[in-house]
């Protein structure tokens, strides 16, 4: 990977976003997610690039296109891993609620965990706390261990947690703390990565959530030098989810032992998840949400706001994108 790449990463989610956009608010969940998968793989076979999906919308026989092990790019140049989620919190833009992103992490070959389709268990934190929190710990030690990092009271901490069942008691114990509990339906992309940046009202991220958005998340805190940790979740009665109806923790471990994942129970630093010489993570706001705006359509133009965060010159960049249309008069500043 080189430097050259970051544009063009950046026009790959900026499509895909302004792809599902246009089905905003309009209940048709499935309908975005194609939208931004087509427009996000069109882009990508654009590049100069051997890229390879690794985190994508499925295996093959699942998905016609960004499926796991694709090729795409031009077949000339670096050789690129990519883990997308094209319409991240498809619900989100489908009821036209806050946090839905067209999202990308890409590295190097091989630097990127190619993560199974299983739930895992999340905590992400500011750079101030790397090392010092751990997955390990409860939620009660680690609230304290970040009110000391980041010299906040325990009762000005805001966490995190997906709304799911299966964290009825993390939220209780949470809320014992005197910790602040915000609670999301879909999309904890962008609630790990709030925790890279100060002055974003989110300090950690606790509980589970989908695996391959875990190692999307690692790419981002790991370039913005925070904390992410993750733990493979397998046991049915632990994730809670109706996806697993009928599935059991045997069932599970097996699934995983053919996928060539011999300890099941392993902790994976954020520098495991990611951990490609170069890594570079991109989103685009396709509805509004905490980190930035969501598509605007306007007369003359179309505007994105993105974030593209990389270790190839170390920065993030928050960036807003005026899409000229064709014969446009009038082009307001902001």
């Amino acid at each position: 990977m080189d430097r050259t790449l970051i544009q063009e990463i950046l026009e790959v989610v900026e499509q895909a976003g302004i792809a599902s956009a246009k089905l905003t608010g309009m209940g048709l969940k499935n309908e975005a997610d194609a939208a931004a998968v087509e427009a996000m793989r069109e882009r990508m076979y654009k590049i100069q690039m051997q890229g390879r999906i690794v985190i994508g919308e499925g295996e093959r026989d699942e998905a016609p296109m960004l499926y796991i092990g694709e090729e795409v790019g031009s077949g000339t140049g670096p050789g690129v891993d990519f883990a997308v989620d094209p319409c991240e919190g498809t619900n989100l833009c489908a009821n036209s609620q806050r946090g839905s992103m067209a999202v990308l992490a890409a590295s190097d070959r091989g630097g990127l965990f190619n993560a199974p389709d299983f739930y895992m268990k999340k905590l992400a934190a500011p750079p101030a706390a790397k090392g010092k929190v751990d997955i390990r710990k409860s939620a009660t030690e680690n609230i304290e261990i970040l009110s000391q990092c980041l010299g906040i009271p325990k009762d000005e901490l805001v966490i995190v947690v997906m709304d799911r069942a299966r964290h009825k008691d993390l939220i209780k114990e949470i809320r014992a703390t005197g910790a602040r509990v915000q609670p999301i339906s879909d999309g904890d992309v962008q609630a790990a990565i709030a925790c890279g940046f100060a002055g974003t009202g989110t300090h950690c991220l606790m509980g589970i959530g989908a695996a391959p958005e875990g190692v999307i998340s690692a790419a981002a805190l790991r370039a913005l030098g925070a904390h992410f940790q993750g733990q493979l979740v397998y046991d049915p009665a632990v994730a809670q989810t109706s996806e697993w109806e009928g599935l059991t923790k045997e069932g599970n471990l097996a699934r995983l032992a053919e996928m060539g994942i011999s300890d099941p129970d392993r902790i994976y630093e954020a520098e495991e998840l990611a951990c490609g010489e170069n890594v570079v993570f991109a989103a685009t706001g396709i509805t509004d949400g905490l980190l930035f705006d969501g598509v605007k359509f306007e007369k003359d133009c179309t505007r994105t706001s993105s974030l593209v965060i990389s270790t190839l010159d170390n920065t993030a960049r928050f960036t807003t994108t005026v899409h000229i249309k064709d014969g446009a008069q009038s082009i307001a500043l902001r």
